[in-house]
């Protein structure tokens, strides 16, 4: 299939498909007149990347997830590394939590100072 036929089956555009392949996610075959040829395991691929760039990881962070698919497993992240960047961005997600509820206490209490203060006028 061309490129744009893979985009459209993924529910992605030609520009994010031309981006995974040049971020090494996709090795399109070309034919003899050099246009890319996909098949379905391509269109498996992009739909795996494009879920887990949803979930906030990088398109290096996809690389253990696409690996897996290409070693014959039906799923990404089943395999040890998947495992590994799941767990990795779970700890950056939870530093970030971590982050914004100390970010929204000192919010919280610079407003509540703010309305103690006013009041005092």
């Amino acid at each position: 299939m061309r490129i744009s036929d893979l985009a459209a089956e993924a529910g992605v555009t030609v520009k994010a498909v031309r981006y995974y392949e040049s971020q090494g996610l996709l090795k399109p075959r070309r034919e003899a007149n050099g246009y890319r040829s996909y098949d379905a395991d391509d269109v498996v691929v992009v739909r795996e990347v494009k879920a887990l760039l949803s979930l906030g990881l990088t398109a290096e962070q996809t690389y253990p997830f696409i690996e897996c698919l290409r070693a014959g497993n039906a799923r990404a992240d089943v395999c040890p590394a998947s495992l590994t960047a799941y767990r990795t961005r779970i700890a950056e997600v939870d530093r970030r939590i971590a982050e914004l509820t100390d970010l929204r206490e000192r919010l919280t209490d610079l407003l509540s100072d703010a309305e103690s203060w006013r009041k005092k006028l």
